[in-house]
């Protein structure tokens, strides 16, 4: 039998390289992934890279790693940023989501028939985001920032692809009151796919399945739009509330809001505070119309909740406990993080102000 060719139907699919829409830190997992206003260190390189001049040490670290599907699937962030001059901060920031050993059966049969474990070879399906940061100050009130984002996708020997785009944001200062803006892939990313047929051809032919062709895939643009307000609770206590709205334009999408243009799907956080040393948070996001058995519908969504600790000026531990939506028989997944920040820089510093957190 002869295999067949496939051919894309899309060159912009949807849900094109989807797992940078997981999120990164345990602080925003906490909160819903409700963050682009919110966000104010090192971790903004990715929610919104404006809001890096809210850093305050000459160098921030951050680590975080979760699991998900009972430790099936693993998803490490490692994020470091710096200050150039007084109205300008750099960041670099490496993303990977992968799962590992994965039983390649292609040759579990030797060549007289016989069943031969020993033949079992492993490879792994993963996504990687390697992510430049740029932010700068334009006033009391106004910042801006923007990603060059360099994505690499392998799935073992049979496929891979390099991608590259380019994200943009922008915060909005008025004392308590932040407003944030974040358009990810503004250009259009573009992967180019390309695969090593060869391995596979076999295979695809007893199966009746396509042979996969190199392609390219498109990214499209999203648009964030948030807004954080903070309440002083007395001397002691502080409340943070946050809401986004995730806009893609990708077609029709199982969000709170769809249409043919326009999805969009809110997200909701909260973070409350006690003398800037431990925090409790909780968020909602990710709502999903779920079709019953009868063949009704009903609203899902996927709630979180975390912890954060400062050990002291230097450390910093974030934990957050995040339910994907009741789609798995171990919906929760623990993520925790680690921020270490260095050099307190001085409270004259910068050349303009805004950030009172």
């Amino acid at each position: 039998m002869a295999p067949r060719i496939g051919f894309s139907q899309s060159l912009a699919p949807k849900y094109s390289n989807e797992f940078l829409s997981i999120g990164v830190g345990a602080r925003a997992l906490g909160m819903g992934g409700a963050q682009v206003a919110s966000t104010h260190d090192v971790t903004s390189a990715y929610w919104n890279p404006a809001a890096l001049m809210g850093i305050q040490h000459k160098y921030e670290f951050t680590l975080m790693h979760s699991e998900y599907f009972a430790g099936v699937a693993q998803y490490d962030y490692l994020g470091f940023s710096t200050n150039i001059k007084s109205e300008s901060q750099v960041a670099v920031s490496l993303i990977r989501f992968g799962v590992d050993d994965i039983p390649d059966t292609r040759f579990l049969y030797d060549a007289n028939g016989a069943l031969n474990y020993n033949n079992i070879q492993f490879f792994n399906a993963a996504d990687y985001a390697l992510l430049l940061s740029y932010a700068r100050d334009l006033s009391d009130h106004f910042k801006v920032g923007m990603n060059a984002k360099l994505i690499h996708r392998n799935v073992g020997k049979f496929a891979q692809a390099w991608g590259f785009g380019l994200d943009v944001g922008g915060i909005y200062i008025k004392e308590k009151l932040t407003l944030g803006l974040m358009v990810r892939d503004i250009t259009t990313t573009f992967n180019a796919w390309s695969h090593n047929a060869e391995l596979v051809k076999e295979i695809y032919a007893q199966t009746d399945n396509e042979v996969p062709i190199n392609s390219v895939e498109l990214t499209l643009p999203r648009a964030i739009g948030s807004i954080a307000y903070e309440w002083n609770l007395g001397e002691k206590f502080n409340l943070l509330a946050v809401a986004d709205l995730d806009m893609t334009f990708d077609g029709e999408r199982n969000t709170l809001i769809s249409t043919s243009l326009i999805s969009i799907d809110p997200r909701l956080g909260i973070e409350a505070g006690f003398q800037k040393i431990a925090y409790l948070r909780a968020g909602i996001g990710n709502f999903q119309y779920i079709k019953d058995f009868d063949g009704s519908k009903s609203l899902n969504f996927q709630p979180s909740m975390g912890l954060g600790v400062v050990l002291n000026e230097k450390f910093q531990i974030d934990y957050a406990l995040s339910d994907i939506g009741n789609v798995s028989e171990t919906p929760y997944s623990h993520v925790f993080s680690v921020k270490v920040s260095l050099e307190k820089l001085d409270a004259e510093f910068r050349k303009f102000k805004g950030w009172n957190r």
